[in-house]
This record gives C-alpha cells, structure tokens and sequence, in this order.
C-alpha cells in the first residue's frame, strides 16, 4: 500500500482528497502547511506528496527541495500555463488543476508512483548518494551535466576554462579533473592570481635566477615547472597583469618556461585550468586581457551553476557540511530545525558554498551543548544583504492596475497583498496575515524589489 501525504491547508478540500485516496487502498498523512509537514513526518516514509501551491507561511514549491527523491505532485486553484511551467521547472513530478476529476486525479497519482517506483529500480543498488567527484556534491541537473563533460574532458590534455560566481567551487572541478586524468599522481599546483601582489606574480610562477633582481639571493623554481608533468590551476585568470600572460602563453604554445634572468628555458609538460567570475572576452576587447592567450585557454569552457539555482542540492551539502563540522568540534551531529531548513533551503545564497559553509560552521559554534538541532535564529542568515535599490527591475511586482481576476503567479499575489496594505500595516501585522516571520517577509521584499515604506511612519512621529 502506497503511503500518500497531503499539505492542503483548506480542511474540505484535505478530507475529500483522502476520502477518494483511501477508497482507492491509499494510505494518507494530512498536513495544512510545510512547516506541519517538516516537523510531524518524515519524507522518506511516503511515496507521494499531494499539495497545493498556495500554503500559509511558505509555498508548496518549498517541498521540491525538501521532499528529497520523494515525488511532489502540486495542486493549485489557479491554474495556468505560467505556473505549470514553473512547478514542473523546480521538479514537481507533474501538475494538476483545482477543482481537480477524480478520475484524473487516481490517473495521476498512480502514473507518478509508478514512474518513481521504476526509477528506484532502475538504479544502481550501490550507487552512493549525492557525492560525485573530487568532494562535489549533489544530484542536480545543472551538476550532472558538470559531471559528465568532466568526465569527457580529464582523461585529455585540453585546456579548460571554468567561469562561476565566487564560491561555486571551482578549484573543486580543476581537483576532479586532474583526478580524472593521467596525470592524477603528479602535481597539482593552485594559484590564485588575485591573491599574488603584482610585482610578485612573475617570479612566483615562473621563478628566477639568482639576482634577477633586488632581494632574488638564491635562483628559485617558480608553479609552473613545479606542476611539470601535473596540472596548473589558475585561479581568478583574469587579474593576471598583460606581461605574466605573455609569459604564459609561451608556456602554453611552446611547452617551455624561462625563469627571470635566465638565458635558457627549460620544457614543461603542463596541463592548465584557469578559473574566472569576469568576462574575459569583454576584458580582452577592452586590451585588458590578451586576446591570443583568452583564444588559447579557452578550448573547453565549463560554468558553475551558482547555489540559488541547483534546487535540493542545497540541502544535501548543508546536512553534509553539518556533519563535517559537528565532527571536527568532536560532538553528535545535530539536525537543521523545520525553520532552519526552510532558511536554507528558501535564502539565495549570494555567496554560494563557501557562504553556507560559513553559516553552518558558524551554526555548530553557536549550538547549547544539550540541543540536539539548529534552529533558525542560531544560523542568523543575513536577509539583509542585497540592498533593494540593486534588485533586478524586471523582478518587480505586476502594476495594481490590472484585473485581480488575471491568472497571477504566487509572487505577485504577495507582491499585490503587501504593497495594497502596506500603509495601513506594520511588519508584524503584514507577516501575520499572510503566515510568514518578519524576516521571511524582508526576504521576499528584497526578492520581489518592494522597499519598505518609512515616510509616513516618519511622518505621524513628527506630529
């Protein structure tokens, strides 16, 4: 028998949906919110979940991230093309419109557990869960798509190019590549070229003779021949000054190395990864980059995904970074709370893993002795940290001016709630009303680009 969990959170509607499961053998868990869901059941002892899009305190899209492999199958009373999309585009197994068939809806149910239950079979009973390579987690597709043309790419000599925001780990994909290679028992050399002083850069990388200039007392052998054989990994390319890039792009087209002062070079076998968050293609129209070197790095180009857009695998590194830490200060691992795990899973992570790595260390510090999980308050996300001046313009709320009637998505039915109450309302009542804590609300304020109101409140304190 099937274990069904339904987040509905109109009684009627929650009772006639497992009425209609049970007559059909199902059995069926009740919830009226994600927050009831998270904190009175867990999500590996069912094998569906039902629930609507629209739930007091946090979205049913939630639940795609915390539902885990579970398949989520979202319901909503307004259904339209625009939100089908987005349900499906976050991962819900499928979709289905309120006031919804009976029939249709058994069909359903029974057509995602079956194609769940396939799957399960499908897999490899000893695949290991989430870590890949070289320490990267997660099961996204963004990240399997990583995988695979790492997979491709390491056992070649091909020069690779890897852009990311900061933080994404990109000297994590330079490890799996050498680890993937033949070159995986020699060296490998990281450099990260923003952190070397400029007058500095050449001689580190590429050494010197003794007194090739002042302070050179002893001949020094610089990263690139100390990778010979192995790989290079050139972090944060795009800060390397022009006369370092002419030297490198010796290295890469001749395969030899001339330290500073020296009359010979010397051959290198080197294999480079380079890394950047910059443009180099605009830096290299502009003659801040040289424009043969970039044509020359640029052989196989590979992007990280930033963490606000690889779905559950935001929680999976954070329970993996929470057992890492708890281990290194030597006490039980503690469990995210249901908030924290709504924080986590819900806040954009401006600075992707290394910021979340950063909360959790932080959380476990924090954590009383006798707590056995971390709260929300403990991980003190910083909601505050993209100012809503910058927010994106296009992100910002519908006009009020169109029909109430038109099909709106989620966002903009709270972007409508907040700015049509706003003058009349406090925080507190506004998060009140619409089931959310006062930094949820902040949050999706700054998400959705509505700035907080002061001036009246200004106002009325002057009179």
């Amino acid at each position: 028998m099937s274990h069904i969990l339904i987040v509905e959170d109109e009684a009627i509607i929650r009772t006639a949906l497992r009425k209609l499961l049970e007559r059909h053998r199902y059995k069926v868990s009740e919830a009226g919110s994600v927050r009831e869901a998270t904190t009175k059941y867990r999500f590996s002892d069912v094998d569906l979940v039902i629930s609507d899009l629209r739930l007091p305190g946090a979205p049913g899209t939630d639940l795609l991230k915390l539902a885990g492999d579970v398949p989520v199958l979202i319901m909503t009373s307004y259904a339209s093309l625009r939100s089908a999309v987005d349900s499906m585009r976050m991962g819900a197994a499928d979709y289905i419109a309120k006031p919804f068939d009976h029939d249709e809806m058994i069909a359903t149910v029974r057509r995602v557990i079956g194609k769940a239950e396939q799957s399960r079979a499908q897999a490899p009973a000893s695949k290991e869960p989430r870590r890949a390579i070289a320490g990267m987690i997660g099961d996204s597709p963004v990240m399997r798509d990583l995988y695979s043309r790492i997979h491709k790419v390491a056992p070649t000599d091909a020069t690779v190019l890897v852009h990311g925001e900061t933080g994404t780990g990109k000297e994590l994909v330079a490890r799996a590549i050498h680890e993937e290679s033949r070159r995986a028992g020699k060296p490998l050399i990281s450099v990260n070229c923003a952190a070397i002083p400029e007058t500095l850069i050449e001689a580190e990388l590429f050494g010197h003779e003794k007194g090739a200039f002042t302070g050179a007392q002893t001949a020094r052998e610089g990263l690139v021949a100390a990778a010979d054989g192995g790989t290079l990994f050139l972090d944060e390319i795009g800060e390397l000054p022009l006369e370092a890039q002419a030297r490198l792009l010796r290295v890469l087209q001749e395969g030899e190395v001339r330290p500073i002062g020296a009359v010979e070079s010397r051959k290198v076998d080197v294999r480079l990864v380079a890394a950047t968050h910059r443009n180099l293609r605009q830096l290299a129209a502009e003659r801040k980059f040289r424009e043969d070197l970039y044509y020359r790095i640029n052989v196989v180009q590979m992007t990280l995904a930033p963490l606000r857009e690889r779905g559950k695998d935001v929680l999976a590194i954070a329970e993996h970074l929470l057992e890492k830490f708890c281990a290194k200060v030597e006490r039980p691992t503690l469990k995210l709370s249901p908030e924290a795990v709504q924080a986590v899973t819900t806040y954009t992570w401006p600075g992707n893993v290394r910021e979340l790595e950063n909360a959790i260390q932080r959380a476990v510090i924090l954590t009383d002795d006798n707590s056995k999980e971390i709260d929300h308050s403990t991980l003190d996300i910083d909601l505050d940290l993209v100012p809503i001046e910058e927010a994106d313009p296009e992100r910002r709320p519908r006009s009020l001016h169109t029909d109430p009637r038109e099909d709106l998505s989620l966002e903009d039915y709270f972007a409508r709630f907040v700015i049509e109450h706003q003058d009349t309302m406090s925080e507190t009542e506004l998060a009140k009303k619409l089931g959310v804590s006062r930094k949820c609300l902040w949050e999706r304020r700054q998400k959705l680009g509505i700035p907080r109101k002061k001036a009246r409140r200004t106002a009325d304190a002057e009179t």
